[in-house]
């Protein structure tokens, strides 16, 4: 077997097919022609004497020998990619850098440094997505990301943790409740309300719900997605839904101080209201793999967004307590 015709444009085709399982789709992702995708995908399994799909089937079936052949394939993959990361690592940070970004921070976090990115490293080619933070731990360790901008600590084996900031959280309360008359809030009194949240799989859910001391509690389910006072009767991925919602007189929330600085001034004093000492914030940390072959491009991410950050939130406050994500 001669595989020295095997080429990476072969196999990066190989593995298009394999994700689309349609070569149609697969060369419409590669930006390339059919007839030419399956062209060089007939000649890899020519060179390795191996049949990688079934093409009487729709849609195409990976061969049994098909799927350990890409299985390694992704390796080398994989493996040319780091050979070229650490290349691309040498001088000031350019190329693609991957970072997967929690929804709770992409709104307001994301628009404090990406301008000063782009700024001051124009060879760098920020990828950001929006991903949940198991999401971001899964595709840290398979490689898929470069970093992530997630609520720390997250304790993870195998994964490097930066912290960058702390954000403080604040009670967001209906116009005319009678805690507005209060300097602090507690968190007995907001398990006496009905506390609106962010669904199950985002880290502030569990932060606000672990403060509260409230996990568990509330009445039984109805047809409607509501529970009984005191209890979780909605669940939105939007602070900006929460908000609306608590304006409309019903219950309260809890929210991180970068979105509290986005509302209006006269809407700030009027429905929010901090929270009892000693002062709740997260944590914002920036993760990585151990093996972090961008070290330098993550070294600049690093002093970037902390600097915007501290720019923004101010010093931690001395008596902060972080609330752990999980």
């Amino acid at each position: 077997m001669d595989l020295a015709q095997v080429t990476l444009t072969q196999m990066r085709y190989a593995v298009a097919v394999d994700d689309a399982r349609n070569f149609r789709q697969a060369a419409a992702r590669s930006h390339v022609s059919q007839s030419g995708l399956s062209m060089q995908v007939q000649k890899l399994e020519d060179l390795l004497g191996v049949k990688l799909f079934d093409r009487s089937r729709k849609p195409i079936l990976v061969t049994p020998t098909g799927a350990l052949a890409l299985e390694q394939i992704r390796v080398i993959l994989r493996a040319t990619e780091q050979l070229g990361q650490i290349a691309s690592d040498e001088g000031a940070p350019r190329g693609r850098y991957r970072l997967g970004v929690i929804p709770t921070l992409s709104s307001t976090v994301l628009p404090l440094f990406v301008r000063d990115v782009v700024a001051q490293y124009p060879d760098l080619e920020l990828v950001v997505e929006e991903l949940k933070t198991e999401e971001i731990i899964a595709r840290l360790q398979g490689d898929t990301l470069d970093a992530g901008l997630v609520a720390t600590p997250l304790a993870v084996p195998g994964l490097t943790e930066t912290p960058l900031a702390h954000e403080r959280m604040f009670a967001y309360l209906a116009p005319g409740d009678p805690l507005l008359r209060r300097k602090r809030v507690t968190q007995t009194h907001l398990r006496d309300r009905e506390l609106w949240v962010m669904p199950e799989g985002h880290c502030f859910r569990s932060q606000v719900l672990l403060y509260c001391e409230s996990e568990g509690r509330g009445g039984a389910t109805t047809g409607a997605g509501r529970r009984a006072p005191g209890g979780i009767h909605f669940e939105s991925g939007s602070f900006q839904t929460l908000i609306r919602l608590v304006d409309e007189g019903l219950g309260a929330t809890v929210l991180p101080a970068l979105v509290v600085d986005g509302l209006a001034p006269a809407r700030r004093d009027a429905q929010v209201r901090p929270l009892t000492r000693p002062t709740p914030v997260r944590e914002i940390g920036l993760v990585t793999a151990r093996t972090d072959l961008r070290r330098r491009a993550t070294e600049a991410l690093v002093a970037l967004v902390a600097k915007a950050l501290r720019r923004a939130l101010g010093a931690r406050p001395a008596t902060a307590e972080v609330v752990p994500p999980r």
